[in-house]
């Protein structure tokens, strides 16, 4: 080990005792050091300090160390080795950049906290200085960190955030749309899909007599339960046949994933992929078909974007499409997963049922009342073991078998201890495996594998009580506030081979008998030695503050009061008295029973005390200088090594962390040179990473690691391998402009890390401190065991190991919800050691130095001995000063939307409050708090070093009761030594941020210093003055003095108000006469008076200022609160709402600098306008587009092309053909548009660019404007290939291959139009007034969070209890109100509305506009389904003109008619105007210059007549489009668009209800009217009808035998239908009797349709049931299905096969019989795919198939065809007759005359008919009556004969 350690330290020095025979200590000790420096340098990169000669320290520390030695009874080392080197990089915080020059060892005593102070300038010259003018972009830097972090050695910090998340319940919704399922097996059924979620079930309708059903329904779960149970839910599709109501039905095949799988997809859900089928009950069949469908999974606030629907071509590729997460295979094998359940310990003696205390009343006897058995829990299946009755330590050896494809898309299995009992099992303990965490799917990877092992399970505490108050815990929910017991087991999993026969088939939960398993397989029994010393016990609530207190500390059941362990009788057997791990380091312990027993009584409580009160809401126990300590013993198997290895990663992660969170922040402060810092961060990560590797590589196996020990070792080597060289990869890559995204791939490497360090197989249960007062259990911590272990290697040290740790008790269990979980319990500072027993003669090292050891009356003179309490010798008094500046953005505590805070520090035992600052979330306190007489115990170097946290709280006063907690943060004080000068750099100390949290969640910042000042021996005068006057206004309060306070100078602020809108009720009255309030840092202006709110909601005075001191610093800003009052009479106010804006710095004037194209304006906010508003009359215009959600691709149909001329583009581009202008409506445009979109999307993923990610608000400007159009119109006309028609592409590209009908398009946006130009917010800012309490809840939304979560798209949520909504449209703007109410659309969940509205308003009253869709209801009134609210008045004023959107071409007549009343040349003029832009110029034909920009277009239009016209508006309209270009006013121009808004339902808030898609459009009134609206009704179908010919069938397999002959023959006939077999089958006539498989029909169907061309589908409209109130409709895909059937007479006819063919893209039909093959049906062969709707008419042959037993398709005949499409009019026109009626009749089929046979012979026929089918029917009916005719005559004659018999005739 050692000499491992030097070759990895490269120095180590080594001190240790010498023993004489007896094993007793000689009191001598040898002190060694050793050298190592590799040849290359490789070595050391952990401590720069290490090839540095500082002799100096190591001298003193080797004179501390002999002396210690020699002095009698002191203890024998003071640290261990690791931890001296560790110390001295502790102590060079910021060690120097590695550049390869070293600083001496002198500069590190001033070093020492500069990290708190150096500004990065400082940094950057000494990086340049020691670099040698090295190039910045290579330079790192290590870590530099404010004092918040921890540098030290002796204390590990502290956790901050309180509340447990796990165990809460939220809002999920899980939403399905099953659409359609293909390839079932089964012939002619009738599927019915069943979605079950968890235990909710919900189906489908039937579809029947099809293999292909198409669906299209939705279904939504609401859950409201905690993450874990959500995650753990399975999600089971599955397909049943034939269900109704009496039956219920054969399922053909299901498939399973859980809940958590979806959740951890990208945007929590799979869109539009498919479900693979297969049958659980036959694993040995294969798949059973597909289903496709869409999952989302959304928990409350999550954004869900919706993926714009791709084209339906790209969908039926199923393979590519498959319902599976990334990296899972699509072909999934049936495994087995044993899981292997040996037997438990430790388990709970479960008296809690009645029964057993009854039985002990009477018969007294209290035997193990607990009759343990283990369930196991795996996707959706339980298996259980057998119950063994009344033991402790259940032998079960049992396993437990899953039958599952692998991998299997359930990530957790759950395993189970439970009682059995009679009255209701009850959970003893429960433990979740994770699958991911115990296989690898890499190439190298391993299946799943656990054990054998132990896993320790935890829940409620064990206080035998009748009801478990935290029985919730023993289910898994929640953190475990105790040990329950553990279970050893094993899993593991096996791959079958189905074609084996001698499989069970059948995926039925099997338990067998195990194989035991040998003890020591999990690892050798370890006596583990566990030591603890309480220094510190404050905070304690005061409720707990009347009666003593003890603290108990148990590791397992060791140390539990109730129920505690002795040493284990196993663990004593095993050792054979020789065995040297027998040999105690127990001195002069001669006698055995020392050894044996006596050694160690553990103590594991503290001596009761009563807490002494500390202030009005806290106590503290008064330890002084008496500290209790706790020990223990307790045996474990030795599996430290997977500890260790957790360690070392959690150790690389740590520093990872610490050093990402400094990169942010110095993002976020905007220091200088952040790339630096991460370059350091990722050279520290890959040291780390290679470390890891040698540390490992020496771990040699020993018997007792199991397969999934080595594999996971394994495997962490390659990731943490690859992880060291991607991290060198990246450290080259970092550069300035680079750091966020690089920062972004760091934080994965972060999650890998903590994914690999946690351990599945456990070994050493955690260990739990809890606070008892009067025997009652109130609060506890938790403290898993690997922090605290001991190892000599120091990396593999546990965190906390040897530390002072602070820790914070919390209530227990469901308790601990909520506000009650965010107040402290109490606050421990604990010293905690766990290690091996023979490991530790050092457990006292990390202790804060000066104190003597008290030990029990056994253990005098025995040299370790632990203590029972540690009395301090040593104490220091010091002074604290606590500088609270300023908090900011704190919690709304009272209903008035403000808070009273006050701030309350605690230090050890004292505390102090600030004053109260009444109503402000942002109190600025500016007050020092002085703390005299503190006496902290321990050495002054060390507590320089390690100062004990300082915690602050900070609360809301109240006028009754107590005051509310708002927050709370830790700080570390700046200490100055007596001998220290009060000087810089580290004096005075700076004002810095503290991150506030409530709970988990944070809740504002405090600005504050601290300083912690030793009082030498002069007393008080040495310490630096306390200047400053003291404020007497304030009362005696001392302000922070003026080196600490920020350096202030006078901003003025200037405040343009405009209006208020949309004011809610406050306390039930309407507000009348609102102001508004605007402070900042205690100055602030009052806005004129609004007199009647309801007639005029703007202010009359419009700017106003005031002057108000501010930091210079603009980090240090206080907020500025913008509050409204509503006056009332006799002078009162009321609150109506408040608003904090946290960053000021977007609002500051800076002079514009002229070189600079972009200049800003000055003030907050200046709007060109005349100061009076006048009140305008508007009419608004509202276009409500559809909600379609069937977008699939536009061709128009090209019925009559004419020739045109291209309106635009140059003359050589070859001619395309246009569609004609009268088919063109404003529908193709919007299908085009949704085309180019799609189109676009698809190219940014495959560019892997998500635009959509918006960082930054600075940066969306730049990203998804200018730059996103320009680099289309640069695609369009390089690339000839792709279609990318960019929104500012002018005129798509035109593609040669795919003739696409040239059409102009309009902007499609996915999401609000707010979204996209910031809320247009350009003319000035709105703030959203929030008031009353902030629950806990809802998230208070400020401003930043205006649009709030997003949903599914499209989809309403289901109103009615079918699952289907009646939506219409209502919109409301001011007074006016429009409810579209007769037009509701039956039954739809994507609705096609199709409708303008027209409405009047005047700005401001009515701005607000508010459009809801509605769920029309026959009876009762109306539901909202979900509502959008559009603010008019910031488009109308904003600069990005959203009042009426610019098209891509200007045009005078048509479908793409310019709406605008102002032509583009008039809204160029008078933006040029506004805008004081140089400007336009029209040049020569076809150019215009607006600025120094010069735009082209075309020169001419054509009006209706196609005369030509020169114009000049396309070039005005060119310049509009790019008027982003123009310098110092250009910005994005809202084009022509269509936006889509989420519909939102206040009762179910941030869980969106659905998608609009809509635009707005406003016309001035002043200005002339604009023409008539565009019509945007839906398209109506379009009727067609399809004449189908069956002329001949061939090759159609026999089906019946001839009795006579035995040939085989079939009598054919063949069915189709094109709308649903049910609606409109229609079958030919019967060929009978068919031999060779041939069949004549000369048969016609007739198929009237409505068709809808852009999407592709049928209109069918029919009533759901009798009880329907109207029709509704259905759109389905056009499938004309033909199939051929084998006519019965007496039975049900054979289906004998079928084919589909998709009228939009079918087989060409083959021109022989013998031509046609079964691969033109299964698209194995390219065939040409033909359209219907291009060809109009086809004829050919096509296979028809059916599948065998094996499911493979088989072709079992041919048919011919000519299919024939007219439109309803041609058909009209051009009557025909159906089958082979008249008009045009076609001729009878020639059929041989075997199928005439019927007329000419009809005995020979039926004989046939008859006996061919029925003959043994026939033959046993013929034997019935024989035996019957006998049993006549017998019966007839047997009297005569006895009467003859007895007269004996």
């Amino acid at each position: 080990m050692v000499l491992q350690k030097v070759v990895e330290e490269n120095h180590v020095e080594v001190s240790d005792t010498l023993i004489d025979d007896n094993n007793a200590i000689i009191k001598t000790s040898l002190c060694v050091e050793v050298r190592y420096q590799a040849t290359d340098g490789t070595v050391g990169s952990w401590d720069d300090g290490d090839f540095l000669g500082d002799e100096s320290l190591h001298e003193e520390e080797k004179d501390s160390q002999e002396t210690d030695g020699l002095l009698p009874g002191s203890r024998p080392s003071s640290r261990t080795p690791g931890e001296k080197s560790f110390r001295r990089a502790g102590r060079s915080v910021f060690s120097a950049m590695k550049l390869g020059k070293n600083r001496t060892h002198k500069e590190e005593p001033q070093r020492q906290d500069e990290p708190a102070v150096l500004e990065m300038e400082d940094l950057d010259r000494l990086a340049i200085r020691l670099g040698d003018g090295l190039d910045p972009d290579s330079v790192s830097l290590a870590s530099v960190t404010a004092l918040t972090t921890n540098v030290s050695n002796k204390r590990s910090k502290p956790d901050i955030k309180m509340e447990p998340c796990a165990g809460r319940p939220m809002d999920y919704q899980v939403s399905i749309t099953v659409i359609e399922a293909r390839q079932l097996v089964g012939l002619n059924m009738d599927p019915v899909v069943c979605v079950e979620v968890g235990d909710d079930k919900k189906y489908t309708s039937m579809k029947e007599s099809t293999n292909c059903p198409y669906y299209n329904e939705y279904f939504v779960f609401d859950f409201h339960v905690s993450p874990d149970v959500m995650f753990d839910k399975i999600i089971k599709i599955s397909v049943i046949h034939s269900k109704n109501l009496l039956r219920s039905g054969t399922l053909v095949g299901s498939f399973k994933m859980d809940v958590g799988t979806v959740y951890s997809q990208p945007e929590h859900q799979f869109h539009h992929k498919w479900a693979i089928l297969s049958d659980p009950d036959d694993i040995s069949a294969g798949l059973k078909g597909y289903v496709k469908c869409d999952i989302a999974v959304v928990g409350k606030g999550d954004n869900i974007k919706t993926p714009h629907k791709a084209n339906e071509t790209d969908e039926d590729d199923i393979e590519g499409n498959l319902l599976l997460p990334e990296g899972v295979p699509a072909e999934r094998q049936w495994a087995r997963f044993y899981v292997k359940i040996y037997r438990a310990e430790g388990l709970p003696r479960m008296n809690t049922s009645l029964m057993a205390n009854v039985k002990k009343a009477f018969i007294g006897e209290n035997k193990d009342l607990v009759d343990p058995y283990v369930q196991v829990f795996f996707a959706g299946q339980k298996g259980k073991t057998s119950v063994q009755k009344s033991s402790y330590e259940p032998l079960w050896n049992e396993q437990v078998i899953f039958t599952d494809l692998f991998p299997p898309l359930c990530k957790r299995m759950k395993v189970q201890i439970r009682d059995s009992d009679k009255v209701n099992d009850v959970a003893i303990g429960t433990h979740f495996i994770d699958l991911r965490k115990i296989s690898n799917d890499g190439d190298k990877g391993f299946l799943p594998t656990l054990g054998p092992a132990w896993v320790n399970m935890y829940g409620s505490t064990r206080n035998y009580t009748l009801l478990d108050e935290h029985q919730d815990l023993n289910e898994g929910l929640g953190e475990g506030v105790s040990f329950r017991a553990r279970l050893m087991l094993a899993l593991a999993v096996e791959i079958l081979d189905t074609s084996n026969p001698e499989l069970t088939s059948s995926t039925e939960v099997q338990v067998e008998q195990a194989t035991p398993v040998s003890e020591s397989c999990t690892g050798k029994m370890e006596e583990f030695f566990l030591f603890g010393a309480f220094l510190e016990a404050s905070m304690i609530d005061r409720k707990n503050g009347d009666k003593p207190i003890t603290f108990e500390v148990t590791i397992g059941n060791y140390g539990n009061e109730v129920d505690g362990l002795s040493r284990p009788q196993r663990a004593r057997l095993q050792k054979e008295p020789g065995d040297e791990e027998e040999v105690d380091l127990i001195q002069n312990s001669s006698d055995d029973d020392a050894d044996e027993g006596g050694d160690l009584a553990s103590v594991s409580s503290t001596p009761p005390m009563r807490p002494q009160i500390t202030d009005r809401n806290y106590f503290h126990l008064p330890y002084l200088e008496r500290k209790p300590c706790i020990y223990m013993k307790s045996w474990w198997p030795d599996q430290r090594r997977r500890l260790y290895n957790a360690n070392i990663m959690d150790r690389i992660a740590d520093k990872l962390e610490e050093g990402l969170n400094d990169v942010q922040e110095m993002i976020k402060t905007e220091k200088s040179y952040p790339e630096r810092r991460l370059r350091g961060v990722l050279e520290e990560l890959s040291c780390g990473c290679y470390r890891f590797l040698s540390l490992t590589n020496k771990d040699q196996g020993h018997s007792s690691r199991t397969r999934l020990d080595r594999e996971r070792l394994k495997s962490c080597m390659q990731e943490l391998e690859s992880m060291g060289q991607q991290a060198k990869t990246l450290r080259a890559q970092v550069k300035k402009h680079t750091v966020r995204d690089k920062l972004r791939l760091c934080q994965n490497f972060l999650q890998k890390l903590r994914f690999l360090a946690d351990e599945p197989q456990h070994s050493i249960p955690d260990v739990f401190i809890w606070m008892m007062s009067n025997n009652k259990r109130i609060a506890y911590a938790r403290v898993p065991s690997k922090d605290l272990l001991f190892s000599i290697v120091e990396e593999e040290l546990g965190k906390d190991c040897a530390k002072v740790k602070t820790l914070f008790l919390k209530l227990p269990g469901k308790r601990g919800f909520g506000s009650a979980g965010w107040t402290v319990q109490a606050k421990l500072e604990l010293y905690l050691w766990l290690g091996l027993s023979k490991q530790r003669k050092d457990f006292l090292c990390g202790l804060p130095c000066g104190f003597e050891e008290v030990k029990a009356a056994q253990g005098l003179g025995l040299h370790s001995f632990p203590p029972i309490s540690l009395v301090y010798t040593k104490k220091q008094a010091f002074q604290l000063r606590a500088h609270m500046y300023q908090a900011r953005s704190l919690f709304a505590a009272d209903s008035s939307g403000l808070s009273d805070p006050f701030a309350r520090v605690f230090f050890i035992n004292q505390s102090q409050c600030t004053e109260v600052l009444n109503e402000t979330l942002c109190p600025t306190w500016d007050q020092m708090l002085v703390f005299d007489n503190l006496e902290l115990y321990g050495e002054a170097h060390e507590l320089r070093d390690d100062p004990p946290i300082i915690v602050i709280e900070i609360y809301d006063q109240d006028a009754m009761g107590k005051a509310d907690f708002m927050g709370r943060t830790f700080a570390k004080p700046l200490v100055k030594m007596a001998d220290e000068a009060y000087c810089p750099p580290r004096f005075p100390p700076q004002l810095e941020y503290y991150q506030i949290y409530r709970g988990n969640a944070t809740a504002g910042d405090l600005l504050a210093a601290f300083e912690l000042l030793q009082i030498g021996p002069a007393g008080k005068a040495d310490l630096p003055p306390i200047n400053g006057p003291v404020d007497m206004d304030r009362g005696p309060i001392m302000p922070v003095p003026v080196g600490i306070r920020p350096v202030l100078s006078k901003y003025r602020i200037e405040v343009l108000f405009w209006g208020l809108r949309d004011l809610k009720r406050v306390n039930l009255a309407q507000v009348d006469r609102p102001r508004v309030d605007i402070e900042c840092a205690g100055k602030g202006v009052q806005s004129s008076l609004i007199h009647n709110y309801k007639k005029n909601p703007n202010f009359n005075t419009l700017v106003k200022w005031f002057e108000v001191d501010l930091p210079e610093n603009e980090l240090l800003h206080p907020p500025l609160n913008i509050r409204v009052v509503d006056c009332r009479a006799f002078g009162r106010y009321t609150l109506v709402g408040s608003h904090a804006v946290s960053a000021l710095r977007r609002f500051i004037y800076r002079p514009p600098d002229r070189s600079a194209p972009n200049w800003n304006t000055t003030g907050e906010v200046v709007v060109n306008m005349e100061p009076e508003v006048p009140v305008k009359k508007l009419e608004t215009m509202v276009k409500l587009d559809a909600t379609s959600d069937a977008v699939i691709k536009v061709d128009v149909a090209d019925e009559e092309k004419e020739k045109k001329k291209k309106k635009k583009g140059n003359a050589e581009e070859p001619e395309e053909e246009e569609p004609d202008e009268s088919m063109l409506d404003w529908w193709s445009k919007y299908f085009a548009s949704i085309d180019t979109m799609k189109e676009q999307l698809r190219q940014q993923e495959v560019s892997g660019t998500d635009v959509e990610e918006k960082e930054e608000v600075d940066n969306t400007e730049g990203l998804k404007g200018p730059m996103k159009v320009k680099e289309k119109a640069k695609a369009a006309k390089e690339e000839k290939k792709k279609r990318t028609q960019g929104p500012g592409a002018g005129q798509g590209s035109e593609v040669p291959e795919k003739k696409k009908p040239k059409i102009d398009e309009l902007k499609v946006y996915s999401k609000e139009l707010e979204s996209e130009f910031d809320n247009f917010e350009d003319w000035l800012h709105t703030f959203n007034l929030l008031r009353g309490k902030t629950g806990d809840d809802e998230d208070g939304s400020t401003e930043e969070e205006r649009i709030v979560g997003r949903f599914k798209a499209t989809d309403l949520h289901p109103a009615d209890i079918n699952g289907k909504a009646d939506p219409y449209i209502a919109i409301r703007l001011g007074k006016t109100d429009i409810r579209d109410k007769e037009n509701y659309i039956s039954k739809q969940l994507n609705p096609v509305f199709g409708k303008s509205f027209d409405i009047e308003a005047s700005f401001p009253m009515e701005s607000m506009l508010t459009v809801a869709v509605y769920d029309w209801d026959l009876v009762g009134t109306d539901d909202l389904i979900g509502e959008t609210k559009i603010d008019l008045e910031n488009r109308f004023y904003s600069k990005h003109r959203a009042t009426c959107g610019i098209a891509q071409t200007y045009s005078i007549h048509g479908y793409n008619i310019w709406r605008d009343p102002m032509k583009p040349s008039q809204i160029l003029t008078r933006l040029c105007k506004e805008g004081k832009v140089d400007g336009p110029h029209f040049g020569p034909p076809g150019r215009v210059k607006v600025s120094n920009r010069v735009f082209t277009g075309p020169s001419e239009i054509e009006d209706e007549n196609g005369q030509r016209k020169p114009t000049e508006e396309h070039v005005a309209l060119s310049a509009l489009r790019h008027w982003e270009d123009i310098p110092r006013v250009g910005c994005r121009l809202v084009p022509e668009h269509v936006e889509t808004r989420p519909l939102l339902n206040p009762d179910k808030p941030g869980i969106e209800q659905g998608r609009l898609e809509l635009w707005v459009d406003m016309f001035p009134m002043d200005m002339p009217a604009p023409g008539t609206p565009l019509d945007i009704s839906p398209r109506k179908p379009k009727k067609y009808e399809l004449r189908v010919i069956v002329w001949n069938t061939d090759e159609v397999v026999l089906e019946d035998d001839d009795f006579f002959t035995g040939e085989k023959s079939s009598d054919i006939f063949v069915r189709g239908w094109l709308k649903g077999q049910q609606e409109d089958k229609q079958d030919t006539d019967v060929h009978y009797h068919s031999l060779t498989g041939e069949g004549n029909f000369n048969w016609r169907y007739l198929f009237p349709f409505d068709y809808l061309a852009a999407e592709e589908k049928i209109v069918i409209s029919k009533k759901e049931s009798m009880f329907s109130w109207d029709e509704t409709e259905y759109k389905i895909p056009a499938r004309l299905t033909l199939q051929i059937w084998d006519a019965d007479h007496f039975s049900a006819d054979d289906f004998l096969g079928a084919i589909e063919l998709d009228l939009n893209r079918f087989p060409r039909g083959a021109k022989t019989a013998k031509q046609c093959t079964m691969e033109m049906a299964t698209g194995e062969v390219d065939v040409p795919l033909v359209s219907i709707f291009k060809q109009k008419r086809v004829k050919g042959w096509w296979p028809l198939l059916a599948r065998d037993e094996n499911d493979e398709f088989e072709l079992t005949g041919k048919v011919e065809a000519e299919l024939h499409l007219l439109t309803a009019e041609e058909a009209e026109k051009n009557p025909v007759g159906l089958a082979r009626n008249e008009p045009d009749p076609l001729e009878k089929p020639k059929r041989p005359d075997t199928s005439f046979i019927w007329f000419l012979n009809p005995l020979k026929s039926a004989r046939y008919f008859l006996w061919h089918t029925y003959r043994w029917l026939l033959l046993k009916l013929l034997l019935l009556m024989l035996l019957l005719l006998l049993l006549a005559l017998f019966l007839y004659s047997v009297p005569g004969y006895l009467v003859k018999k007895i007269l004996g005739a």
